[in-house]
Order: C-alpha cells, then structure tokens, then sequence
C-alpha cells in the first residue's frame, strides 16, 4: 500500500512538472512577440509622434475636461468652480470639444452651436457667480467679437462700465467697435471719455486708428518692386495653417512663389519663414524652408521662426530676428486678404521694438501680396467682418489681452 501511494504521488508530480513546462512552452513565444510589438511600436511612436500623442493628449484632455464639468456641478468652493469655468473655456478655445457633452453637463437648455459658444457661457455663467470680477465680463465680450456678436459685446462693455467707469480697456472697446458699427456719436463720445481718464493713452490710440485708416485705403503691392533697399532689407513671408497631415495649402503655396521671385530680384535681402503650429511634428516655418531651399534659395538667408500661433506672434517673434541682425527695412508677404491686417500689427510691433531698444528707428514696412481677390479695387473695399479683425489684433498688439491672465 505504501508504495503504491509513493507511486501515485509521483505520477502526479510528474504531470504537474509537464504541464508547468508547457505552460512556460506556450507564454515563451507570446512573450517574445509582445516585446517584437512593442519595440515595432515604438519605432512607430518616434516616426508618428504627433499622430500617437494627439490620441493620448485627446485622452487625457476629456478626463481634464470632465474634471472641470464636475468641479462646477459638485458645489466646489466658489473660486474653484469660477476657474474651472475658466479652464473650460480655454480649452474649447483652443481644442474645442464635445457640444452635447457641455450641453448636458453645464449648459442644460442652451444649444451650442459651436466651440466658441461654449467659451461664451462658460465666462457668462462665471461672471454670474462673480458679478464683480470685470476681467470675466471683459473675456466674455471679447468671446462675443470673436463670433462678430458686437451689439452683444457693446452691452457687456456698457456693464464693465456700470461697475467701473474709469475701466479704460473696456471704454477703449466700447469706443472702437462702436466705430466699426458706424456710429459715429458713440465713436466720438467715447473717445471724449477716454481723454478724461487718460489723455495720452487717449491719443496714442487715435493715431493707431488713423495708421489703420492710412493702411486700408493704400493700394496693395501685386509685384515685385524695383526700388526695395539692396541692404539691410529682409523679406518676411507669413504662414498659413497646414493640413492635418503637414501638407502645405494652396494658399501657402501662392505666398511661396511670391517669396521666391522676390528673392531672386533682391538677392542680397535676408528672409524670414514665420509660422508655428506643428501638424505631425512639422511647422509652417519648416515647410516654407524646405520649399524654398529646395527651389533655389540659399538657406544661409533663411531665418526660421517657428512659434508664431498667429499674426500677432507673427510680428512679435519675427521683429526681434529682425532687431538681432539689424534689418532696417522689411517687406511683408502674405494674401491680399491677410495683407491689411498684417501691416497693421507690425507697424504696431515697430513702435514696441522701438521702446524696447531697438536702434532702427526709421523702419520701412513695404508689402508684397499673392493677390486672392479678384482685383486691387476689391481688395481695397474693407468688409465690416475685416474691419472687426484688423482692430480687434491691434488692440492684442498693443498688449492689452483678450482674456486677460489666459490669452492674448
């Protein structure tokens, strides 16, 4: 009897030996082909970076974003919930989102129609929690000029000025859009109160909007000219947004030829590729670089500036290249429809380098434009909706922010 139990229990741990082999037998391959995976799909990772963290990002973004929904429904302290509020509205300003989500979890009763509709109520209900905080008012007026809503905007501006009437950026607001609807009694009377609250800001401003009058009643430059400066000259051509996959627009395209003939007749004249924001980890700075080089340009006279998000950074970042390698005089590069607009912020940016130091004080802003208009007489008949845009950078050139603490 004992050995015949002796036996069993060898027979036993045998077939637990064997099975425990196989076990090892069957996870070994699977092991090896989850590292083969992985390691393929971290070469992946480094050659689609941009594709792989966009899909992480969007992740973590609508777990942050669901985490400000909850900080606003779940009674936080009032300071939590107002920056939650806040935080919302960046982030559909700049990612956008998901309307029905925002409808059903914070803006119950209201059809968003848009990204910028949610920017909109979400600094409209914070400024319901906090009906003293004027920056909230003032961000909501300016969501409501982004979506050309200037009735709108103009009462919030009046109720800034209800609850401080010596708040001069909101006067100032009230002033110009006033302007741009054409009511020229408004206009006038605001600009009187201006120089009641501050005389010289009053006319620092009223000599930008006669620059801005000046700008938009110049005929545009449609070719090459034959009397830019043969030194200290820098052509500065400005990007457009690219495709999700990188590529360059048509429109981008357009300026780049312009660019190109222009630096062949003045090819002793520097220039600089102006635009950030990578699609697939590639700039508009980048593929404007790439094409022009590729197409004849020598690249020791390309300048890269690769952060600009918009005009504004445009000018800002490009302006410092150009106080570093002490270029006098420039001339702009973009769309007939872009052009006005563009001149606007860098002649504003010139005067700001000029206060910053900057020693060439007598700066010439020419234009080149890749004409998108039919004909110059169009490109000179300015819409209200251009108008708006043009003064509405302006204002963001001279440093006073849309949102103020959150974004220019």
């Amino acid at each position: 009897m004992r050995v015949n139990l002796q036996y069993i229990v060898l027979v036993i741990m045998t077939f637990l030996l064997v099975g425990l082999y196989a076990c090892d037998d069957n996870t070994d391959p699977n092991s090896n082909a989850t590292v083969e995976t992985l390691t393929t799909e971290e070469n992946a990772d480094e050659e689609t970076s941009d594709s792989n963290n966009n899909s992480t990002d969007e992740v973590t973004q609508a777990e942050d974003i669901e985490d400000l929904f909850n900080q606003v429904k779940n009674n936080s302290p009032t300071s939590e919930r107002i920056q939650a509020l806040r935080d919302i509205a960046m982030h559909y300003y700049w990612y956008g989102g998901d309307l029905k989500v925002a409808e059903e979890e914070i803006f119950k009763g209201i059809t968003l129609h848009g990204d910028y509709d949610v920017v909109e109520q979400a600094f409209r209900l914070a400024s319901e929690i906090d009906p003293y905080d004027t920056d909230l008012k003032y961000s909501l007026a300016s969501t409501q000029i982004l979506q050309k809503k200037i009735p709108e905007a103009l009462q919030t501006y009046e109720e800034i000025l209800k609850f401080d009437d010596k708040h001069f950026n909101a006067q100032l607001m009230h002033t110009i859009y006033s302007k741009v609807e054409d009511n020229e009694e408004d206009y006038q009377a605001g600009f009187d109160r201006l120089k009641e609250l501050d005389e010289q800001k009053a006319a620092a401003y009223e000599e930008k909007i006669e620059l801005v009058e000046t700008i938009t009643k110049e005929e545009l430059v449609t070719e090459i000219p034959t009397d830019l400066p043969e030194t200290d000259h820098a052509f500065v051509v400005l990007g457009y947004a690219l495709s999700e996959d990188g590529e360059m627009e048509e429109t981008l395209l357009e300026r780049l030829k312009v660019a190109k003939d222009a630096a062949e007749t003045y090819p002793d004249s520097k220039i600089i590729v102006t635009g950030g924001v990578p699609k697939k980890g590639i700039t508009e700075a980048d593929v404007m670089f790439d094409w022009l080089t590729e197409n004849g340009i020598e690249e020791e006279r390309i300048f890269k500036e690769d952060r600009a998000t918009d005009t504004v950074e445009n000018a800002l970042f490009s302006m410092e290249i150009i106080d570093e390698e002490d270029i006098q005089d420039i001339t702009i590069i973009s769309s007939a429809t872009h052009m006005q607009r563009a001149l606007t912020i860098f002649n504003e940016v010139n005067q700001m380098m000029e206060k910053k130091g900057d020693e060439q004080t007598d700066r010439d802003i020419s234009n080149i434009v890749y004409m998108d208009f039919e004909s110059n007489e169009e490109a000179g008949n300015v819409s209200k909706d251009e108008e708006l845009v043009i003064y509405r950078d302006l204002i963001r050139a001279t440093g006073i922010w849309q949102f103020p603490g959150a974004q220019r």
